[in-house]
């Protein structure tokens, strides 16, 4: 199954190669990263040039979510996840369980915890967002899984 990641930068230069690095370190292969930029006025797009060989489109969009949007109208990955650009993987098989856990299970969605850590030390662990078992009701009063966490499978 190939992957499709995208990243929404803007202005991320102080994060956007950790978020890079984790995609690339992650221990299964079939992953297209895609890098949708909103015309960074920083260092971003020459840290992305210079680490990122996949898509890369930089233009002016209404946000972020615009821009997540535009990065899903062009992935062709079966299974679509987002990585926002100051967040990384905490584990070089995040993508393989992912993958598995569609390969093995009737699952359309499948997301996980969260850790919020600090950004000067990454070693400390600000806040834990535990995912906890689906429950359809919970989106009735606004419960929305996290985008790092998130992967979708493509119909």
């Amino acid at each position: 199954m190939k992957v499709s990641i995208i990243t929404a930068t803007y202005n991320s230069a102080a994060t956007v190669a950790d978020s890079i690095r984790s995609v690339q370190q992650q221990s299964y292969q079939n992953i297209e990263h895609i890098i949708i930029d909103g015309v960074s006025k920083d260092d971003t797009l020459s840290i992305v040039h210079a680490m990122h060989q996949g898509t890369i489109v930089s233009e002016k969009d209404k946000g972020i979510y615009d821009a997540m949007n535009k990065g899903i109208a062009i992935a062709d990955g079966e299974i679509i996840g987002i990585l926002n650009s100051d967040d990384y993987y905490a584990d070089d098989r995040i993508i393989e369980k992912v993958v598995n856990l569609f390969a093995s299970t009737d699952c359309d969605a499948v997301y996980g915890d969260l850790l919020y850590i600090d950004n000067i030390d990454r070693l400390k662990i600000k806040r834990k967002w535990i995912a906890g078992k689906h429950n359809k009701q919970s989106f009735l009063f606004g419960w929305m899984p996290p985008h790092p966490t998130f992967f979708v499978e493509v119909v």
